[in-house]
């Protein structure tokens, strides 16, 4: 019989992930070794404290060490998996594993946002491979699709739910009548939401998955910069209620999409902000604190991924594919599809996207109130979809939503309707999509 030898990993973290990691590799072991071809052996395990408790772990406890970089650099690590987040010292360790020829697999977004060209960049030089799955969706396998199984079509747009605490938020919003602080409470007591909720509420989680959607669906270098990104924290219920009445709800989405600028050449619009969607839209039914993403293709059409986009055990899933992958590429000799960047397109202000508005006014209660409100909107070239009017004197308001028109002009279209006499408000102004 032919003794293989084991691939061996540097673990760096051992939280709620990292945790997770360890026991699937214990508990799968046999059938890991059938899948790779060869056994699947943790090296060490790097981590911040030695005497947290980490709850029963199937590991030697000799295994843990504080000295990730240390771990990174020996000889008879082969591949380095990274679950501890943030920006320094992950890229150092990463950067340092991928020169040295180690194969890397992280579930770093925030890392892969702001520098994922260094990342790339040290898998070049090294000969590495470089996965990330569990950046994006958790279990939901997606990043591969993109990047393999849809490399020969040109992607045109991604449109996506990929932050479940906002959904879980959006969600109770749509099916209670819920306010947005309370929503968060609840969220919060259940777990979905971290102590500090920042990074979800206000959009920087998803603008980060946006730009790595982004750079692997267009072909180009996209940072978490680029993203123009709103949160969801000004959504009231007031703004739940007008969407279910037009036949809609609210989602925090991000938008990735390619075609012409104001000059005609090809590139890349990326986006995060909470928008109305049809309920008759595919992402209109995911709920709870589920994630989705939707893609459209030339020859393909559209896809739809869908599951569960965080907690340990998904994106443990997703962390053990990639190890699967990397390990058998290294005793195959190969490597995966190295990054794709040959489009090098340019990323289009927001002003220049093509958006349709949700505008709800409150108004002086007299004549001529919807042919001035109109008249504005013509001054900027933005077509009136439809104009829903109700109540009188001190309750007077105008709902608009208009056709599909650039931002930077729906914006001075908004910025003018302020300074209106006859506007006493703007209650409120939400972006539609999915319709015509």
């Amino acid at each position: 019989m032919i003794m293989v030898k084991p691939v061996r990993l540097a673990l760096l973290g051992c939280g709620t992930v990292g945790a997770e990691v360890v026991r699937l590799l214990h508990e799968q072991a046999a059938d890991l070794t059938a899948r790779v071809g060869a056994p699947i052996e943790i090296a060490g395990i790097a981590v911040r404290r030695m005497g947290r408790d980490r709850g029963p772990l199937p590991v030697d406890p000799a295994l843990f060490t504080t000295d990730a970089l240390g771990l990174v650099k020996r000889d008879d690590v082969d591949v380095v998996v990274e679950v501890v987040g943030g920006i320094e010292p992950a890229r150092t360790w990463l950067v340092e594993a991928l020169r040295s020829g180690k194969s890397a697999v992280t579930a770093n977004k925030a890392l892969l946002a702001e520098d994922g060209g260094a990342l790339h960049d040290a898998a070049a030089e090294g000969r590495a491979d470089l996965y990330y799955e569990a950046s994006v969706a958790g279990a939901i396998p997606l990043l591969r699709p993109l990047r393999e199984s849809l490399h020969g079509d040109r992607i045109t747009r991604v449109t996506g739910i990929v932050n479940g605490t906002t959904n879980f938020i959006l969600s109770a919003m749509d099916a209670t009548g819920a306010g947005f602080t309370e929503a968060l409470e609840e969220a919060t007591e259940l777990g979905y939401a971290e102590a500090d909720p920042t990074a979800d509420v206000e959009g920087f989680d998803a603008a980060a998955k946006a730009a790595i959607l982004a750079s692997l669906a267009f072909h180009s270098r996209v940072t978490a910069a680029d993203v123009h990104r709103e949160g969801i924290t000004e959504v009231t219920a007031a703004d739940v209620a007008s969407a279910k009445a037009m036949g809609c709800t609210i989602k925090l989405l991000c938008i990735a999409s390619r075609g012409p600028d104001s000059t005609g050449a090809d590139s890349v619009s990326v986006r995060v902000h909470p928008a109305m969607i049809p309920r008759t839209h595919p992402l209109a039914s995911v709920g709870d604190a589920f994630n989705a993403v939707f893609v459209e293709a030339e020859a393909a059409g559209q896809l739809m991924f869908y599951g569960r986009g965080a907690g340990g055990s998904p994106t443990a899933s997703a962390v053990l594919g990639d190890i699967v992958a990397v390990a058998r590429n290294r005793l195959s000799g190969v490597r995966a599809p190295s990054e794709s960047v040959y489009a090098d397109l340019p990323v289009r202000p927001m002003g220049e996207a093509v958006t349709r508005y949700h505008i709800s006014l409150d108004v002086a209660d007299r004549a001529g109130v919807l042919a001035t409100v109109a008249g504005v909107f013509a001054k900027h070239d933005v077509s009136i979809a439809t104009v829903r009017q109700s109540g009188r004197a001190d309750d007077a308001s105008l709902v608009v939503v208009t056709h599909g028109a650039p931002e930077a002009a729906l914006a001075a279209t908004v910025e003018q309707l302020r300074g209106l006499d006859i506007v006493r408000s703007i209650a409120s102004v939400l972006r539609v999509e999915g319709g015509a």
